[in-house]
């Protein structure tokens, strides 16, 4: 089955970090990818730029609202995602638990939903 595992942490404590303890954070995430891919866990995923960058669409009554920045304000932000396959919502904690940002901040784990077949 495949989970979603969206990656959260406060922007401020990433922010905080030295040049080196933040090369060590991305130096860790690769190398944990690197161990789901290889037991055939890890699908897809990617970590995202900036909540400053983000941009919010909605569309009311037809038209079409663009704002900058997030959805809504949180303490933690939206930072990546993994798509992961496991057997089930146990071994996806497990997995998630060892995505080293959950020490930072949290991991959201979601079974993803597959789309009925077009009619």
């Amino acid at each position: 089955m495949k989970y979603v595992a969206l990656v959260y942490y406060q922007e401020s404590i990433i922010n905080a970090m030295s040049e080196q303890e933040w090369h060590d954070l991305n130096q860790e995430c690769v190398a944990g990818v690197e161990k789901l891919t290889e037991r055939g866990n890890f699908l897809t995923g990617l970590p995202l730029e900036s909540v400053e960058t983000a941009t919010t669409v909605r569309v009311r009554d037809d038209d079409v609202l663009v704002t900058d920045g997030p959805f809504a304000e949180t303490k933690e932000q939206l930072a990546g995602f993994y798509l992961l396959e496991a057997r089930d919502l146990n071994e996806a904690i497990q997995l998630a638990s060892r995505i080293p940002p959950a020490r930072f901040g949290s991991i959201e784990v979601r079974p993803a939903r597959e789309l009925p077949p077009k009619s």
